[in-house]
Protein backbone atom coordinates (compact mmCIF):
# COMPACT_ATOMS: atom_id res chain seq x y z
CA UNK A 1 0.00 0.00 0.00
CA UNK A 2 3.26 2.42 0.82
CA UNK A 3 4.05 1.84 -3.01
CA UNK A 4 0.69 2.32 -4.43
CA UNK A 5 0.31 5.41 -2.11
CA UNK A 6 3.30 6.97 -3.28
CA UNK A 7 2.97 6.44 -7.15
CA UNK A 8 -0.83 7.55 -7.07
CA UNK A 9 0.04 10.76 -4.67
CA UNK A 10 -2.57 10.24 -1.92
CA UNK A 11 -1.72 8.69 1.50
CA UNK A 12 -1.82 4.92 2.41
CA UNK A 13 -5.15 5.55 3.87
CA UNK A 14 -7.02 6.74 1.01
CA UNK A 15 -5.29 3.61 -1.09
CA UNK A 16 -6.33 1.19 2.19
CA UNK A 17 -10.36 2.86 1.71
CA UNK A 18 -10.13 2.48 -1.82
CA UNK A 19 -8.74 -1.00 -2.09
CA UNK A 20 -11.36 -1.91 0.61
CA UNK A 21 -13.73 -0.47 -1.53
CA UNK A 22 -15.42 1.74 1.55
CA UNK A 23 -17.65 4.22 1.11
CA UNK A 24 -18.01 5.79 4.55
CA UNK A 25 -15.78 8.62 3.50
CA UNK A 26 -16.03 10.47 0.47
CA UNK A 27 -13.53 10.16 -2.24
CA UNK A 28 -13.67 11.40 -5.79
CA UNK A 29 -14.09 8.75 -7.98
CA UNK A 30 -11.22 10.23 -9.69
CA UNK A 31 -8.69 9.08 -7.11
CA UNK A 32 -10.20 5.72 -6.56
CA UNK A 33 -9.84 5.04 -10.68
CA UNK A 34 -6.30 6.32 -10.08
CA UNK A 35 -5.78 4.63 -6.92
CA UNK A 36 -7.07 1.07 -8.72
CA UNK A 37 -5.06 2.00 -11.98
CA UNK A 38 -1.74 2.31 -10.41
CA UNK A 39 -2.63 -0.47 -8.04
CA UNK A 40 -3.02 -2.72 -11.42
CA UNK A 41 0.14 -1.19 -12.84
CA UNK A 42 2.18 -2.50 -9.90
CA UNK A 43 0.74 -6.06 -10.20
CA UNK A 44 -1.87 -5.94 -6.26
CA UNK A 45 -3.76 -8.44 -7.07
CA UNK A 46 -6.05 -8.96 -3.91
CA UNK A 47 -8.87 -6.56 -4.86
CA UNK A 48 -11.66 -8.12 -2.98
CA UNK A 49 -15.07 -9.49 -4.53
CA UNK A 50 -18.03 -7.91 -4.19
CA UNK A 51 -20.23 -9.97 -2.03
CA UNK A 52 -21.66 -10.18 1.23
CA UNK A 53 -19.72 -12.14 3.94
CA UNK A 54 -22.93 -14.35 5.31
CA UNK A 55 -24.92 -13.43 8.51
CA UNK A 56 -22.16 -10.83 8.61
CA UNK A 57 -19.79 -13.32 10.90
CA UNK A 58 -16.25 -12.16 11.75
CA UNK A 59 -13.46 -13.01 12.83
CA UNK A 60 -11.54 -10.66 15.45
CA UNK A 61 -7.85 -10.23 15.40
CA UNK A 62 -6.28 -8.58 18.63
CA UNK A 63 -2.76 -7.47 18.38
CA UNK A 64 -0.93 -6.25 21.19
CA UNK A 65 0.82 -3.04 19.49
CA UNK A 66 1.85 -2.37 15.64
CA UNK A 67 4.01 0.01 13.55
CA UNK A 68 3.38 0.23 10.12
CA UNK A 69 6.72 -0.59 8.67
CA UNK A 70 6.67 -3.78 10.85
CA UNK A 71 6.60 -7.20 8.77
CA UNK A 72 3.94 -8.80 10.71
CA UNK A 73 1.71 -6.64 8.68
CA UNK A 74 1.32 -9.10 6.11
CA UNK A 75 0.29 -11.81 8.39
CA UNK A 76 -3.00 -9.07 8.74
CA UNK A 77 -3.10 -8.41 4.90
CA UNK A 78 -3.41 -12.62 4.22
CA UNK A 79 -6.09 -13.41 7.40
CA UNK A 80 -8.03 -10.34 6.12
CA UNK A 81 -7.85 -12.01 2.32
CA UNK A 82 -8.01 -15.27 3.87
CA UNK A 83 -11.76 -14.42 5.52
CA UNK A 84 -13.12 -12.95 2.70
CA UNK A 85 -12.57 -15.62 0.63
CA UNK A 86 -14.45 -17.57 3.77
CA UNK A 87 -16.65 -15.15 2.99
CA UNK A 88 -16.38 -13.65 7.14
CA UNK A 89 -14.98 -10.16 7.91
CA UNK A 90 -11.96 -9.58 9.64
CA UNK A 91 -12.06 -6.55 11.87
CA UNK A 92 -8.52 -5.83 13.83
CA UNK A 93 -8.27 -4.24 16.99
CA UNK A 94 -4.75 -3.03 18.30
CA UNK A 95 -4.98 -3.12 22.00
CA UNK A 96 -1.76 -1.09 23.00
CA UNK A 97 -0.50 -4.13 25.50
CA UNK A 98 -3.69 -2.87 27.46
CA UNK A 99 -4.82 -6.39 28.23
CA UNK A 100 -7.95 -4.74 30.31
CA UNK A 101 -8.70 -3.22 26.99
CA UNK A 102 -8.52 -6.56 25.03
CA UNK A 103 -10.64 -8.11 27.77
CA UNK A 104 -13.14 -5.78 27.29
CA UNK A 105 -13.55 -5.76 23.93
CA UNK A 106 -13.27 -9.88 24.01
CA UNK A 107 -16.62 -9.39 25.91
CA UNK A 108 -18.34 -7.21 23.45
CA UNK A 109 -17.74 -9.84 21.10
CA UNK A 110 -19.43 -12.38 23.13
CA UNK A 111 -22.63 -10.29 22.09
CA UNK A 112 -21.86 -10.54 18.41
CA UNK A 113 -21.78 -13.26 15.86
CA UNK A 114 -17.46 -13.60 16.35
CA UNK A 115 -16.85 -16.90 14.95
CA UNK A 116 -13.53 -16.89 16.63
CA UNK A 117 -10.82 -14.60 18.12
CA UNK A 118 -6.93 -14.51 16.79
CA UNK A 119 -4.95 -12.67 19.89
CA UNK A 120 -1.64 -11.89 18.12
CA UNK A 121 1.79 -10.22 18.79
CA UNK A 122 4.14 -8.49 16.49
CA UNK A 123 6.68 -10.07 18.13
CA UNK A 124 7.31 -13.77 18.91
CA UNK A 125 6.30 -13.66 22.36
CA UNK A 126 5.56 -16.57 25.27
CA UNK A 127 1.93 -15.00 27.14
CA UNK A 128 -0.14 -16.27 29.70
CA UNK A 129 -3.82 -16.84 28.59
CA UNK A 130 -5.62 -18.09 31.67
CA UNK A 131 -7.27 -14.70 32.06
CA UNK A 132 -8.23 -14.73 27.98
CA UNK A 133 -9.26 -18.29 28.23
CA UNK A 134 -11.75 -17.89 31.71
CA UNK A 135 -12.79 -14.82 29.68
CA UNK A 136 -14.84 -16.14 26.87
CA UNK A 137 -16.01 -19.24 25.36
CA UNK A 138 -15.35 -18.22 21.59
CA UNK A 139 -12.93 -20.13 19.93
CA UNK A 140 -8.90 -18.52 20.54
CA UNK A 141 -6.49 -18.60 18.16
CA UNK A 142 -2.55 -17.67 19.10
CA UNK A 143 -0.60 -15.56 16.32
CA UNK A 144 2.94 -15.10 16.63
CA UNK A 145 3.05 -16.17 20.68
CA UNK A 146 2.54 -19.08 22.60
CA UNK A 147 0.96 -20.38 25.87
CA UNK A 148 3.33 -23.64 27.18
CA UNK A 149 1.08 -23.76 29.74
CA UNK A 150 -2.02 -24.25 27.56
CA UNK A 151 -1.21 -27.06 25.03
CA UNK A 152 -4.37 -27.28 24.08
CA UNK A 153 -4.93 -23.59 22.86
CA UNK A 154 -3.59 -23.49 18.79
CA UNK A 155 -0.93 -21.36 18.22
CA UNK A 156 0.68 -20.14 14.76
CA UNK A 157 4.58 -18.77 15.21
CA UNK A 158 7.43 -18.01 12.76
CA UNK A 159 10.52 -20.91 13.86
CA UNK A 160 12.84 -18.08 15.00
CA UNK A 161 15.35 -21.17 15.58
CA UNK A 162 15.20 -22.55 12.67
CA UNK A 163 15.88 -19.24 10.93
CA UNK A 164 18.60 -18.06 12.75
CA UNK A 165 20.17 -21.24 12.04
CA UNK A 166 19.97 -21.11 8.13
CA UNK A 167 21.52 -17.33 8.60
CA UNK A 168 24.51 -18.59 10.36
CA UNK A 169 24.65 -21.64 7.99
CA UNK A 170 24.81 -19.46 5.14
CA UNK A 171 27.43 -17.65 6.49
CA UNK A 172 29.76 -20.12 7.30
CA UNK A 173 29.10 -21.78 4.02
CA UNK A 174 30.57 -18.59 2.44
CA UNK A 175 33.70 -19.11 4.70
CA UNK A 176 32.60 -16.89 7.65
CA UNK A 177 34.85 -18.09 11.09
CA UNK A 178 34.57 -16.20 13.56
CA UNK A 179 30.61 -14.79 13.71
CA UNK A 180 29.50 -12.13 15.71
CA UNK A 181 25.73 -11.83 16.39
CA UNK A 182 23.98 -8.72 17.41
CA UNK A 183 21.15 -9.73 19.04
CA UNK A 184 18.14 -7.71 20.79
CA UNK A 185 16.77 -7.73 24.43
CA UNK A 186 17.44 -10.55 26.32
CA UNK A 187 13.97 -11.20 27.66
CA UNK A 188 12.04 -11.98 24.76
CA UNK A 189 11.44 -15.05 22.84
CA UNK A 190 12.61 -14.30 19.41
CA UNK A 191 16.16 -12.92 20.90
CA UNK A 192 16.51 -16.18 22.78
CA UNK A 193 15.60 -18.19 20.02
CA UNK A 194 17.45 -16.72 17.32
CA UNK A 195 20.30 -16.74 19.63
CA UNK A 196 19.97 -20.20 20.13
CA UNK A 197 19.79 -21.21 16.67
CA UNK A 198 22.19 -19.17 16.04
CA UNK A 199 24.76 -20.84 18.12
CA UNK A 200 23.45 -24.62 17.18
CA UNK A 201 24.71 -23.68 13.53
CA UNK A 202 28.12 -22.40 15.08
CA UNK A 203 28.50 -26.25 17.06
CA UNK A 204 27.01 -28.17 14.00
CA UNK A 205 29.85 -26.74 12.32
CA UNK A 206 33.17 -27.32 15.49
CA UNK A 207 32.72 -23.55 15.59
CA UNK A 208 32.98 -23.02 19.54
CA UNK A 209 30.33 -19.82 19.83
CA UNK A 210 32.30 -17.30 21.93
CA UNK A 211 30.39 -15.33 24.39
CA UNK A 212 32.17 -12.04 23.25
CA UNK A 213 30.92 -12.49 19.77
CA UNK A 214 27.28 -11.61 21.37
CA UNK A 215 26.25 -7.86 21.87
CA UNK A 216 22.75 -7.76 22.90
CA UNK A 217 20.85 -4.01 22.19
CA UNK A 218 17.35 -2.63 22.83
CA UNK A 219 16.77 -2.86 18.88
CA UNK A 220 17.99 0.64 18.46
CA UNK A 221 20.38 1.82 15.73
CA UNK A 222 23.01 3.47 17.84
CA UNK A 223 23.40 0.96 19.88
CA UNK A 224 23.73 -1.58 17.16
CA UNK A 225 26.38 0.59 15.84
CA UNK A 226 28.07 0.68 19.27
CA UNK A 227 27.98 -3.30 19.58
CA UNK A 228 29.53 -3.57 15.90
CA UNK A 229 32.05 -0.86 16.92
CA UNK A 230 32.60 -3.79 20.28
CA UNK A 231 33.46 -6.37 18.13
CA UNK A 232 35.77 -4.80 15.70
CA UNK A 233 37.01 -3.74 18.87
CA UNK A 234 38.20 -8.06 19.78
CA UNK A 235 41.52 -9.01 19.76
CA UNK A 236 40.46 -11.84 16.51
CA UNK A 237 37.95 -9.49 14.90
CA UNK A 238 34.94 -11.19 13.65
CA UNK A 239 34.58 -12.03 9.64
CA UNK A 240 30.85 -11.96 9.52
CA UNK A 241 28.03 -10.15 11.67
CA UNK A 242 24.39 -10.91 12.15
CA UNK A 243 21.84 -9.07 13.49
CA UNK A 244 19.21 -10.07 14.57
CA UNK A 245 16.69 -7.47 12.69
CA UNK A 246 17.38 -5.86 9.58
CA UNK A 247 17.13 -2.08 12.14
CA UNK A 248 20.22 -3.61 13.70
CA UNK A 249 21.86 -4.27 10.34
CA UNK A 250 21.36 -0.02 9.29
CA UNK A 251 23.55 0.62 12.56
CA UNK A 252 26.06 -2.01 11.32
CA UNK A 253 26.29 -0.88 8.55
CA UNK A 254 27.21 2.32 9.31
CA UNK A 255 29.32 1.32 11.66
CA UNK A 256 31.44 -0.51 9.35
CA UNK A 257 31.04 2.27 6.69
CA UNK A 258 32.94 5.05 9.44
CA UNK A 259 35.58 2.50 9.90
CA UNK A 260 36.73 1.83 6.34
CA UNK A 261 35.47 -1.76 6.88
CA UNK A 262 33.84 -2.73 2.57
CA UNK A 263 30.58 -5.47 2.97
CA UNK A 264 31.02 -8.04 1.90
CA UNK A 265 34.85 -8.06 1.07
CA UNK A 266 36.48 -7.14 4.60
CA UNK A 267 33.06 -8.73 6.10
CA UNK A 268 30.12 -10.19 5.72
CA UNK A 269 26.31 -9.01 6.95
CA UNK A 270 23.10 -10.90 7.84
CA UNK A 271 19.54 -9.34 8.54
CA UNK A 272 16.32 -10.96 9.69
CA UNK A 273 12.80 -9.90 8.59
CA UNK A 274 13.70 -9.29 5.47
CA UNK A 275 11.81 -5.73 5.43
CA UNK A 276 11.72 -3.76 2.27
CA UNK A 277 14.79 -1.84 3.57
CA UNK A 278 16.96 -4.70 3.14
CA UNK A 279 16.88 -4.57 -0.51
CA UNK A 280 17.69 -0.64 -0.46
CA UNK A 281 20.64 -0.76 1.52
CA UNK A 282 24.34 -0.48 -0.66
CA UNK A 283 25.21 -3.63 -0.92
CA UNK A 284 21.93 -5.34 -0.81
CA UNK A 285 21.07 -7.26 2.42
CA UNK A 286 21.04 -10.72 3.31
CA UNK A 287 17.94 -11.73 5.23
CA UNK A 288 15.27 -13.89 6.52
CA UNK A 289 11.74 -13.75 4.97
CA UNK A 290 9.10 -14.36 7.98
CA UNK A 291 6.18 -16.37 7.16
CA UNK A 292 3.81 -14.02 8.45
CA UNK A 293 1.48 -13.94 5.67
CA UNK A 294 1.04 -17.68 5.86
CA UNK A 295 0.71 -18.17 9.45
CA UNK A 296 -1.85 -15.35 9.27
CA UNK A 297 -3.75 -17.06 6.44
CA UNK A 298 -3.66 -20.34 8.51
CA UNK A 299 -5.07 -18.81 11.78
CA UNK A 300 -7.82 -17.81 9.90
CA UNK A 301 -8.65 -20.92 8.10
CA UNK A 302 -8.25 -22.98 10.82
CA UNK A 303 -11.36 -20.83 13.00
CA UNK A 304 -13.10 -20.87 9.48
CA UNK A 305 -13.10 -24.83 9.17
CA UNK A 306 -13.97 -24.74 13.10
CA UNK A 307 -11.01 -27.25 13.47
CA UNK A 308 -10.56 -28.22 17.39
CA UNK A 309 -7.57 -29.98 17.22
CA UNK A 310 -4.45 -28.61 19.60
CA UNK A 311 -2.56 -27.20 16.55
CA UNK A 312 0.59 -26.02 17.02
CA UNK A 313 2.37 -24.86 13.90
CA UNK A 314 5.75 -23.53 13.83
CA UNK A 315 7.42 -22.51 10.27
CA UNK A 316 10.60 -21.71 9.04
CA UNK A 317 11.10 -18.38 6.82
CA UNK A 318 12.91 -17.99 3.39
CA UNK A 319 16.64 -17.19 3.26
CA UNK A 320 16.73 -14.16 0.67
CA UNK A 321 20.51 -14.75 0.05
CA UNK A 322 22.38 -10.74 -1.30
CA UNK A 323 24.95 -9.22 -2.12
CA UNK A 324 26.15 -8.41 1.44
CA UNK A 325 27.29 -12.55 1.65
CA UNK A 326 28.50 -12.98 -1.30
CA UNK A 327 32.53 -12.53 -1.08
CA UNK A 328 34.24 -14.53 -2.97
CA UNK A 329 37.16 -14.57 -0.06
CA UNK A 330 37.19 -13.30 3.06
Amino acid sequence: MNDIARTAGVSQATVSLVLNQSRNIKLSEETRQRVISVATELGYDRLPAIHSPRNQEEIALLVSSLQSYDPFIDAISQARDAAWRNEVLLTVYDYGDDNELALNIIRQLEKRNCVGIILASPVTTIVDMTEFQDCTTLPLVLLNQRDPDSPLLPSFVPDDYANAFQVTRHLIKQGAKRIAHITGESWMEATRQRLAGYQAALVQAGITPQASWVCQTNWQFNESYQATLSVLSLPERPDAIFCASDWLAIGCFQALVQQGIRIPDDMLVAGYDDQKIAEQLTPALTSIQLPYGELGRLAVEYLCNAEDAATHLTLAGRLKIRCSTTAANL
